[in-house]
């Protein structure tokens, strides 16, 4: 068996090859290019999970990066456990072939209580006066302590939030060439998450795109280098393309107008009864996902949703397609190119929930791109955070309520598929991989690393 590194630079395009990513070029030219495609929706956890299982959504179940359960009438997103993960992971695959087989999984998603023989993730603790310490999952567990020892703790604060920079990328190519010098997997899945957040955060066609292109190809090339000297195959991959946008849709609040959203008022804030409502959507960038109490109400709501400004697809039952399963939402929707679905179903800044000024990303019921930005001026000033965190750390309750409720500030987002008129992620081969097509379905990865494992 071959031993293959998989490095997800999560957001990597074709056009992103060239002077400012020498390392990744190089591995370019002397291998092959091949554009992903993506399913929809095209984002982190639906992606990954179709490459590691090689199913559709329809088949594995992950059919966003969270969605709303039917039993509890609650949403849940960046959830961790792989059982949420219908279908054989690449790594049962190749173990029942062979028992020396091994896997380490360094960040990628559902990554808790899987089968994998290495498994390192963000984990933060929790506390009851609502400060968040950084910290990580690992199995082995006695791993946690090891990197911690060694490195520090997880730079969690610059994986996710305002403060998100190349410190969490770089934590994480240090510890997988720490991991890598120990345990030596047969494969190996490394996550790069810095391009991705730049884009959102900037847009792809911002001038400062070229120095962040710059910092993630180091941290890559020091990973080609480590394994590259350890005789490992090398593959280099993204999960999709980032577009340029300039608004949200408020998806939300047109159901809400047409009086099928239920909310609650506490304390002058308003909060989604999920339950109650006749329907209600959960966005996921470009797509949301719409569910519907009464089955009769359905085409009555895509009608609506047909009307809006800034949506372009809307699918019903069968035109789900891969989406067809019962996680989904009973329509589907997909923005226009230039815009992304905020989970907002308030008109009044001020009757917003009250989380939603933090970054949780596991309270709202929608991805929250905003959780990027600071917002402007007294509120999301240095002295109001400082003064904050003090309080946090002595104990009080306060909120971390320093994040823009803006949706003008986010300028990149995915989601739509290349058929759609995104830009397709990139697949670069291994050395020792056979002539690759132009094109491929993002779920191949997962009959390709048998073959070039076993190859």
């Amino acid at each position: 068996m071959k031993r293959v590194a998989v490095i997800n630079v999560v957001g990597l395009t074709e056009a992103h090859l060239g002077e400012h990513t020498p390392n990744i070029t190089a591995l370019a030219n002397a291998s092959s290019i091949t554009s992903l495609e993506p399913p929809l929706p095209a984002v982190t956890c639906t992606v990954q999970s179709s490459m590691l299982t090689g199913n559709t959504p329809s088949d594995h179940g992950v059919v966003a990066n969270g969605w709303h359960e039917r039993e509890t009438k609650e949403t849940f997103f960046w959830r961790q456990s792989n059982k949420l993960v219908e279908g054989e992971k690449i790594w049962d695959v190749l173990r029942a072939k062979n028992n020396t087989f091994s896997v380490t999984n360094m960040f990628w998603w559902f990554n808790m209580y899987s089968t994998a023989d290495i498994a390192v993730t963000p984990r933060p603790i929790y506390c009851a006066n609502g400060r968040k310490i950084p910290d990580i999952w690992t199995t082995p567990s006695p791993l946690r302590k090891t990197l911690e020892n060694k490195l520090g703790p997880f730079p969690l604060f610059h994986f996710w939030g305002p403060m998100a920079s190349i410190k969490s990328t770089q934590w994480i190519v240090n510890a997988t060439i720490e991991v890598d010098k120990t345990h030596q997997s047969t494969l190996t899945l490394v996550y790069i998450p810095h391009l991705d957040y730049a884009l959102q955060k900037f847009g792809p066609n911002h001038p400062i795109i070229t120095k962040e292109l710059q910092a993630v190809d180091v941290e890559v090339g020091r990973l080609i280098d480590h394994f590259q000297q350890q005789g490992v195959q090398v593959c280099i991959l993204s999960e999709y393309g980032i577009e340029e946008v300039n608004g949200a849709v408020a998806i939300n609040c047109e159901l809400r107008e047409h009086g099928w959203l239920s909310v609650r008022e506490e304390v002058g804030r308003e909060y989604l009864d999920a339950g109650a409502s006749e329907c209600f959507a959960v966005p996921d960038h470009q797509v949301a996902h719409v569910y519907v109490k009464d089955d009769s109400t359905i085409n009555k709501v895509a009608e609506v949703l047909r009307n809006t400004p800034g949506i372009e697809f809307v699918y019903v039952g069968d035109e789900r397609g891969e989406l067809a399963h019962e996680r989904s939402g009973d329509i589907v929707v997909v923005a226009n190119h230039d815009k992304w679905f905020s989970h907002d179903w308030w008109t009044d800044d001020a009757k917003a929930p009250d989380y939603q000024a933090t970054v949780n990303i596991h309270a709202k019921p929608g991805y929250d791109p905003r959780e990027l930005f600071l917002a402007d001026g007294w509120r999301g000033s240095k002295v109001r955070i400082a003064c904050k965190i003090l309080m946090k750390k002595l104990g009080s309750n306060t909120l971390l309520d320093v994040i823009s409720v803006d949706t003008s500030k986010v300028k990149g987002s995915h989601g739509r598929t290349p058929l759609m008129g995104a830009q397709s992620p990139i697949l670069i081969a291994p050395l020792c991989a056979k002539k690759m097509p132009k094109s491929l379905p993002a779920a191949t990865l997962h009959t390709l690393l048998q073959e070039w494992i076993n190859s």
